[in-house]
């Protein structure tokens, strides 16, 4: 019963984010996201969830992600992309499933939520990635969380 209540929690309340979230665009396609990144000198912030399961990233999302202070830095400071894996794999293409396990391969995810920061170079079906910093649920809300951040954008 227990868990049976916390996973409707989950859902619902991510029915909610995924709204919120609207607020920001949030990128699923890495190709397209990488292309807008190499023109506007942008890195990619990366970010690895399981949206309809993962209790620390609806927290994530919650504290941080969907508060004004974060809108105002990410416009500024990064492109969004959205690297989510849910229970209910029917929510994504075959295409985006592909994609979004091998960039976890790539980044090594062992653990949800987790954001990587990495820089794009080259150009459209040739680009390069090049780690800068990573990242995952911190308490202390925003301006916690985009100084430690900033720390990866600044190198």
């Amino acid at each position: 019963m227990k868990n049976t209540f916390f996973l409707l929690f989950i859902i619902l309340f991510s029915a909610n984010l995924s709204a919120q979230k609207e607020q920001l665009t949030w990128y699923t396609d890495l190709n397209e996201a990488s292309k807008i990144s190499a023109k506007t000198n942008k890195p990619l912030m990366l970010f690895f969830t399981g949206s309809d399961w993962c209790g620390w990233c609806v927290k994530l999302q919650k504290e941080v992600f969907l508060t004004k202070d974060f809108t105002k830095w990410a416009s500024e400071s990064v492109i969004l992309v959205d690297v989510d894996f849910p229970k209910d794999k029917s929510k994504q293409s075959v295409e985006l499933q592909n994609q979004n396990n091998l960039l976890a391969r790539q980044y090594e995810v062992r653990g949800y939520p987790t954001v990587h920061f990495v820089t794009v170079s080259g150009s459209a079906g040739n680009y390069n990635y090049t780690k800068l910093g990573q990242s995952g649920y911190m308490a202390g809300g925003p301006s916690v969380w985009t100084s430690n951040a900033n720390t990866f954008l600044r190198k």
